[in-house]
């Protein structure tokens, strides 16, 4: 008979285990029949490396919150069960997404959501989940253990997108919000999101008072609360979707030029939510609608693409290929939760042209502000009440355009979170004898507010394909998105001009700014481990010259305190930000959500006629330092 005590020791004085996955193991051992028996199956077969990836660390809040496998590399036969699609159970670990990192996590919220409520009130938590692997158990898991534990549940009655789950929590008044969801990670990943009142993702101090009421529970087992005590569940459905859908309509600036201007664009949801929305909404808004129907299912194996992220030209390969066949002006893609859009579109050439992040979400921001001082909206009395909020990591371009149109610019750490904490501060600033019922009211009386009493925000965004126009959504939004993109193609229409040749244009104006987005990715204990020395080393050794260029200046947001445009203190966060005396940027950090280190390369170059000339050479640049980057962090690796 396996003596697993004396073999897990055994495996730690061998090197082959982790100190701290034998710590883990026995946390969670006797906490389940399925923990106690999976564990067994994997010390029996010597699964060292698969112990170590689900047992390194616990699970932590990252920029999206928890986030992880919920199915192993190697899967045991409990685990496979029944299942045929994918594993009957979610894999068993600390570091895994299952019931007992869920659990504990919705444990956690509902704890410290009674710290915060008024005595004799139950709190309220709205629940979406997307439609990866054991998403929709999650969600029903967490609607239960809410109305168990005392708290009212909104539990949607199929899967929906994060953005429409953010404004559920206000439209409903929710004290928080969760979504189960990875976002654009692989099929195996499984995530928990989790929103505070004002809709937007947690941050402090509410997250550390999360964990903290986390880290006391040893396991997800919980007594339910006497029936009289107990929350109740209510089901979220139609009624909902065309609040929202009527909501996201009133983020057109010029709704008349989508009249009889019917473009034809093809559509993919990758898998995801995004269909229940956007495809419907399109249409509403006169556009002929076509979508790739080998995607159309909500799947979470996401079988016909090698990653269900817009960001990658492949995810949206099959739709060009159908823009191709029905002559479409664009492609449309949203991922798996549809927080972010990517697009294809065709160029003057009549070639079909893949868009960065940085690229939509520019010419998206450079239309709004001009319309807007164009319609009077913004004029020269209000535009230092108006901004642009962006992360550190985006573009430059947005700042020259806020420079061009004399409105602020406030960067933010990565994570879409700290843009929707923007969002609440702004507010918050509104005199409360003023602001009414603000969640009910039109985007046009907000924005009269904020421009008197605030600050109004025009639109922001990550490179990262998230982007946001609007303030009754306070995370990325896909489906908002996709109706800002829509009044985009319309109005180059209108102009004579496809998007590219948008784009160009504005290059002209305001100089080509150019950036490539790189990673290296190392799964694993042992991954993580090369991530954090990777890390380290640029910390304790910042670069002093790369690519042939002087390094002209450092910040290192983990060791040093930076205050934004604001006069707001950024939270410290691993992240270098390195400026060369060519002109050309760069910065470093590890992915919050996913096992991998980010390489953000900026470059751009004077405003000239010849813009072909300019684009050409910035990108050569950008090859260049890449090329220099990746040598020094293989050397720093070695």
């Amino acid at each position: 008979m396996l003596d697993m005590n004396t073999e897990l020791q055994t495996a730690v004085s061998e090197g082959v285990l982790l100190a701290s996955s034998l710590e883990n193991i026995q946390k969670m051992l006797g906490t389940s029949d399925l923990a106690d028996a999976v564990i067994s199956e994997l010390v029996e077969k010597k699964e060292w490396e698969e112990l170590n990836d689900r047992f390194y660390k616990t699970m932590a809040f990252g920029t999206g919150g928890l986030r992880g496998r919920t199915i192993g590399k190697v899967i045991t036969s409990i685990e496979q069960g029944n299942g045929v699609a994918c594993p009957e159970h979610p894999c068993v670990g600390t570091a895994s997404m299952n019931y007992y990192n869920v659990g504990k996590a919705i444990q956690g919220m509902i704890a410290y959501l009674k710290t915060q409520a008024p005595a004799g009130k139950k709190p309220s938590i709205a629940i979406a989940h997307d439609s990866r692997h054991f998403s929709k158990d999650f969600a029903a898991y967490c609607g239960q253990v809410c109305a168990d534990l005392g708290c009212d549940a909104y539990l949607f009655d199929g899967p929906r997108s994060t953005p429409q789950l953010s404004y559920a929590v206000r439209a409903l008044n929710a004290d928080a919000g969760v979504v189960l969801t990875a976002s654009h990670n692989p099929p195996h990943d499984n995530g928990f999101k989790a929103y505070f009142a004002d809709g937007a993702q947690i941050v402090e101090p509410h997250a550390s008072g999360i964990i903290d009421e986390v880290n006391k529970l040893e396991s997800e087992a919980y007594t339910a609360l006497p029936e009289s005590e107990r929350g109740s569940i209510t089901t979220l459905g139609a009624e909902e979707d065309r609040q929202y859908m009527d909501k996201l309509k009133s983020v057109l600036l010029r709704p008349e030029l989508l009249e009889g201007r019917s473009a034809k664009v093809v559509y993919t949801n990758l898998h995801g939510t995004g269909g229940h929305i956007v495809a419907p909404l399109l249409r509403e808004l006169g556009f002929e609608v076509v979508t790739v129907p080998e995607q159309d299912d909500q799947n979470g194996a996401f079988p016909t693409v090698a990653s269900p992220n817009p960001e990658n030209a492949a995810a949206l390969e099959m739709g060009v290929q159908l823009a191709e066949s029905v002559q479409a002006d664009a492609v449309i893609g949203t991922d798996p939760d549809c927080d972010r859009m990517g697009v294809v579109v065709r160029n003057g050439a009549g070639e079909m042209q893949l868009l960065t992040g940085n690229q939509i979400g520019s010419l998206m921001a450079w239309y709004r502000v001009k319309t807007m001082f164009e319609q009077g909206k913004l004029n020269d009395s209000n535009r230092g009440r108006a901004c642009f909020v962006k992360t550190l990591v985006t573009t430059e371009l947005q700042k020259a355009i806020a420079d061009k149109y004399g409105i602020g610019i406030i960067n933010t750490l990565t994570g879409f979170k700290y843009i929707g904490e923007k969002l609440r501060k702004y507010e918050d600033a509104i005199p409360a004898d003023k602001k009414g019922d603000y969640r009910n009211l039109s985007e046009d009386e907000t924005r009269a507010l904020r421009l008197e009493y605030s600050k109004f925000f025009v639109f922001g965004g990550e490179e990262s394909y998230g982007y946001l126009g609007a303030d009754f959504v306070r995370d990325k939004d896909g489906n908002g998105s996709t109706v800002m993109f829509a009044e985009l193609v319309a109005y180059a229409m209108e102009q004579g001009c496809t998007l590219p040749d948008l784009l160009d244009q504005v290059f002209a104006e305001y100089g080509v700014h150019l950036e490539q987005g790189k990673s290296l990715v190392m799964e694993g204990a042992e991954g993580a481990a090369k991530i954090a020395a990777l890390v380290a080393s640029y910390a304790e050794n910042p670069p002093v010259e790369v690519d042939g260029s002087k390094v002209t200046a450092v910040k290192d947001y983990d060791a040093a305190d930076f205050y934004d445009e604001e006069g707001d203190l950024i939270p410290r966060a691993k992240m270098l930000i390195v400026e060369l005396e060519d002109g050309r940027r760069l910065a470093v950090r590890p992915s919050g959500t996913e096992p991998k280190i980010k390489y953000y390369l900026f470059g751009k170059d004077a405003p000239r006629e010849d813009v072909a000339a300019s684009k050409a050479a910035v990108t050569a640049s950008l090859e260049s330092l890449w090329t220099a980057l990746e040598a020094d962090a293989q050397a720093r690796m070695a």
